[in-house]
């Protein structure tokens, strides 16, 4: 067989594979952690249940990450609010570390 015609058949047979796969990982049900709207965000902050975004930013800095925030989500994790947060890096490396929303602190998944 060509080797045009073998790249097509090796792909197609790598996503039939993993099908099966990819079925019993929707079929796990939902993650333990799950993120709130903007709305429930903005609730969350005045209810001081989690510290403001601009807080958790700055208490990144400090903790030494200087990479560019490009992505900001507040979870809940279990009982707790924990910032998910995606960071690029000058070396253009993307990062995500995860602020308690507590208290500020690292936290982890």
């Amino acid at each position: 067989m060509p080797v045009s015609r073998l790249i097509p058949t090796l792909l197609l047979f790598g996503l039939l594979s993993g099908a099966p796969v990819a079925s019993q990982a929707l079929a796990a049900g939902p993650p333990e952690q799950s993120c709130l709207t903007r709305a429930e965000q903005r609730a969350s902050v005045a209810a001081n249940k989690a510290i403001p975004l601009v807080q958790a930013v700055k208490l990144l800095r400090n903790q030494g990450h200087r990479g560019e925030v490009v992505r900001a989500r507040l979870c809940r994790h279990d009982e707790t609010f924990v910032y998910v947060l995606t960071l690029l890096g000058q070396s253009g490396k993307v990062i995500s570390v995860n602020i308690d929303a507590g208290n500020g602190e690292p936290a982890s998944r």
